[in-house]
C-alpha cells in the first residue's frame, strides 16, 4: 500500500512538473529587425524565405523584416539603433566612415550590382559602348554622380549632355527610340516588355566592370563588438535562406512578399529570380566557392578605388572601416544548393 501511494505521489508530481514545463515558454528567441531598402520583392527573397521556412527560428532568432519604400528611413533607423540590421550599400557605408558613423557591411548578398541600362531593340545598340552614341540617357541623380561618372571615366563618348532626369516611369524612354534608361536587371526590363510589347536590350553595368557589392547586411559596429554570436547567427540563417529561396520551395516566402507588397505579381517574382540566376547576381566571383554573402578586401577595395577615380571619395578615407569579413566566406549553406 505504501509503495502504491508513493507511486501515485511520484506520478502526480511528474504530471505537475510536466504541466508547469508546458506552461513555460520554450527557450526565448532573440528578437531581431532587418530593414530593407525598398518595397518587398524577389530581390529580398532569401530573408523572407528564412522567416517563412523557420530557418531564423532554427538559429534562435525571431526576425521582423521592416520593408523600405519611398517614405522609409531604414538607414537612419539603423544608425539610431532602432533597427539591428539594414540592407545597405558599400557607397553608403564608406560615406558613413567619412562622417564618423560606425556602421559596417558584414555580408554581401549580391556579388553584382543589378543596375542596368536599357535600350530599344532597333536603336543600333549592340554592346555597352554603343550606349555612348545615344543622345539621351534617363538616369537618377544618384546614378548620375556614381556609375555614370564611372562610365565617363572608363569609356569614351559618354558625356554630361546625354543626362536627363529619370522619374521612375518608363514612358519617356519608350517614346524615344534614341534613348536609354536605368533600371535593375531583375525589374524594369520585365515591365517595359509588358507595356511596350517588345523586348528591350539590357546591359548590366557590372559586366562592363563596375564593381560594387549590393544588397548588404549592414549593422552597427557596436553590435559586432557586443554580440558577435547574434550577428553570426543572423548572417548564417540569412545565407541559408538565400540558398533555399533560389533552389528550394519558395512559395511561402513569395506569399509573405506579396503580403507586404500587394502590387507585386507572380510573373514579376519569377522573372526576378530567373534574372538573378542567369546573371550571377547572388552567385558569382568569390561566392561561387566561398558561399553566398562573401566579402573580400580585394573586391571592396576595387570599388573604393573606382570611386576615388571619379572623385566621389578621397583616397585617404579608411574604407576598411566600412566592412568586416569575419562572418562570411565560410561556405555556409552551400550543401543546400541542388
Amino acid at each position: 500500500m505504501y509503495n502504491a501511494l508513493k507511486t501515485k505521489a511520484f506520478l502526480a508530481a511528474m504530471g505537475l512538473a510536466a504541466a508547469i514545463a508546458a506552461a513555460e515558454p520554450a527557450n526565448a528567441l532573440d528578437n531581431v529587425t532587418y530593414g530593407t531598402n525598398w518595397l518587398a520583392q524577389a530581390e529580398h527573397g532569401g530573408f523572407y524565405q528564412a522567416v517563412a521556412d523557420g530557418t531564423y527560428k532554427k538559429y534562435g532568432l525571431d526576425v521582423t523584416i521592416v520593408q523600405g519604400g519611398p517614405n522609409a528611413a531604414n538607414q537612419a533607423l539603423l544608425v539610431s539603433g532602432k533597427l539591428d540590421f539594414y540592407m545597405g550599400s558599400p557607397q553608403q557605408e564608406i560615406d558613413a566612415v567619412k562622417q564618423g558613423i560606425p556602421i559596417v557591411d558584414i555580408a554581401a548578398i549580391f556579388q553584382k550590382d543589378p543596375q542596368v541600362l536599357i535600350a530599344h531593340p532597333d536603336a543600333g545598340v549592340e554592346k555597352f559602348e554603343d550606349l555612348a552614341k545615344l543622345p539621351t540617357l534617363f538616369l537618377s541623380k544618384d546614378g548620375y554622380v556614381t556609375y555614370f561618372e564611372w562610365m565617363k571615366a572608363n569609356f569614351p563618348g559618354f558625356k554630361d549632355e546625354q543626362y536627363k532626369p529619370y522619374n521612375f516611369s518608363p514612358a519617356p524612354f519608350m517614346a524615344d527610340k534614341q534613348s536609354a534608361q536605368q533600371g535593375y536587371v531583375t525589374s524594369e526590363p520585365y515591365e517595359i516588355e509588358k507595356q511596350a510589347g517588345w523586348k528591350p536590350k539590357v546591359f548590366l553595368i557590372a559586366d562592363a566592370g563596375y564593381s560594387p557589392y549590393s544588397t548588404m547586411i549592414t549593422t552597427q559596429k557596436a553590435l559586432v563588438d557586443k554580440n558577435p554570436d547574434l550577428v553570426q547567427r543572423f548572417v548564417n540563417a540569412s545565407i541559408e535562406g538565400w540558398y533555399n529561396y533560389l533552389y528550394g520551395d519558395n512559395k511561402a516566402a513569395n506569399e509573405l512578399i506579396k503580403k507586404d507588397n500587394p502590387d507585386i505579381t507572380d510573373g514579376q517574382i519569377a522573372f526576378s529570380i530567373a534574372q538573378m540566376k542567369e546573371h550571377g547576381i547572388v552567385e558569382s566571383g568569390d561566392a561561387l566557392d566561398k558561399g553566398i554573402g562573401c566579402i573580400t578586401d580585394a573586391h571592396y577595395k576595387k570599388f573604393f578605388d573606382e570611386m576615388v577615380q571619379i572623385k566621389l571619395f578621397d583616397a585617404d578615407v579608411d574604407y576598411k572601416k566600412a566592412f568586416d569579413t569575419q562572418f562570411v566566406c565560410k561556405g555556409v549553406g552551400m550543401s543546400l544548393k541542388k
